[in-house]
């Protein structure tokens, strides 16, 4: 008999129960555990998993790797998903090896790499990816000169961290004096120069920016299965276009892609995003874990979760090319049911095999909104199901 194999995911994004809910439905009909953390007892990852822990908050990356390695050894753990901490848990993957527990992540080597953005743009601008202009910033002086060289050039200019991920601290510069404008509507992303410097003249807190010219879209965000090997077994890109979203397999975008992860070794599942400077392609950034779309891939009859799971239990599942690309589909957002307050609640442990498991909860049954659920496809668009509902760390 085929033994389950227990998966865990570390505080996670909220789409990310999609992800589980594919390693449930494997292709290869395996029993599968999952094991979730969060140090957010409403996270809707934590109540579709089959056991779930509240984590401990404040511990350094070094306590985090002792934790880590206990909960892998206490709960069995087969393969370690680690999006918190990620680069301290890589480096250690010797020991969590020695405990049975496959970390799939890539080497530290990697992953230090692309945790800053501006060593990121340096390192595949010399293996020949482009990027776009940009400019470290730490001052106030340093901002306003990237800002008008940028605008000098016709560009709009924006600032994000140097170091981060999902977007976050993304803002875009205007000259415009904040007004009532700035406060109908919904929040935006753009923000007037004049009440940045004043943060920074105020604050005298160091920054630590990345100043480049906004991008236009299309984006494209590639997902890649990357084996050990380093060489990559699926290239699949996902088009953003406003509301529309679709899937390429142009070389314009996937040759870049794999080169990058090929190049750099981001073994396993890596999402690489790009956007249009002018007429070129450029790299936007590189995440060296999943993406919270990728469950998005199942509209074109692919399972990267379980293959990715597959190539870290040492089944290589081979060269994976999409049997179709799904047709253009929107983002929608649904309820998700969540756990009681009480935490940890478990599902009780039961013998090898595990039993089928049961499907969602109606809308009606659930308990909150959370994450999306799929949707049925509409009259020529086809509505998938994610919304991002942001992380507690």
């Amino acid at each position: 008999m085929v033994s389950r194999v227990r998966v865990w995911l570390n505080r996670t994004y909220a789409e990310n129960v999609f992800f589980m809910d594919q390693l449930r439905r494997n292709p290869s009909d395996r029993a599968v555990e999952i094991h979730a953390t969060h140090g957010d007892p409403d996270s809707p990852v934590l109540a579709a998993a089959d056991t779930a822990e509240l984590e401990p908050e404040n511990l350094s990356p070094a306590g985090y790797v002792e934790y880590a390695l206990d909960q892998c050894a206490r709960r069995g753990i087969d393969v370690f998903v680690p999006r918190l901490h990620q680069s301290a848990v890589v480096a250690h993957r010797a020991e969590f090896e020695a405990a049975g527990t496959a970390v799939l992540a890539p080497p530290p080597e990697a992953v230090a790499v692309f945790h800053d953005k501006v060593i990121a743009y340096e390192a595949v601008q010399a293996i020949g990816v482009p990027v776009p202009p940009w400019y470290r910033v730490r001052s106030e002086e340093e901002l306003v000169a990237a800002v008008e060289e940028l605008e000098a050039g016709g560009h709009k200019a924006c600032f994000k961290p140097a170091s981060g991920a999902g977007g976050v601290g993304f803002r875009v510069i205007t000259r415009t004096p904040f007004s009532l404008m700035h406060l109908s509507g919904f929040p935006s992303p753009y923000v007037p120069l004049d009440l940045v410097l004043e943060a920074l003249r105020r604050d005298g807190e160091p920054v630590d920016w990345l100043v480049m010219p906004r991008l236009e879209q299309p984006e494209v965000s590639v997902d890649c299965l990357t084996g050990p090997d380093n060489r990559v077994r699926l290239a699949v890109g996902r088009t953003k276009n406003g509301r529309r979203r679709g899937f390429t397999l142009h070389e314009q975008w996937l040759e870049p892609a794999r080169r990058i992860a090929e190049g750099f070794g981001l073994h396993y599942l890596s999402n690489i995003q790009f956007r249009m400077f002018g007429d070129r392609a450029v790299l936007m950034d590189v995440n060296t874990r999943p993406a919270g779309g990728l469950h998005q891939l199942s509209q074109c009859g692919v399972n990267a979760p379980w293959a990715a799971v597959q190539l870290a239990l040492g089944e290589d599942p081979g060269e994976m090319e999409p049997p179709f690309l799904g047709q253009d589909y929107t983002v929608v957002s649904g309820p998700r049911p969540l756990r009681p307050v009480s935490l940890p609640q478990q599902r009780p442990e039961v013998a090898e095999p595990l039993p089928a498991v049961p499907s969602p909860a109606a809308p009606e049954q659930a308990g909150a909104i959370g994450s999306a659920v799929q949707a049925a496809p509409l009259p020529g668009l086809a509505a998938s199901a994610s919304r991002r509902t942001g992380l507690s760390t």
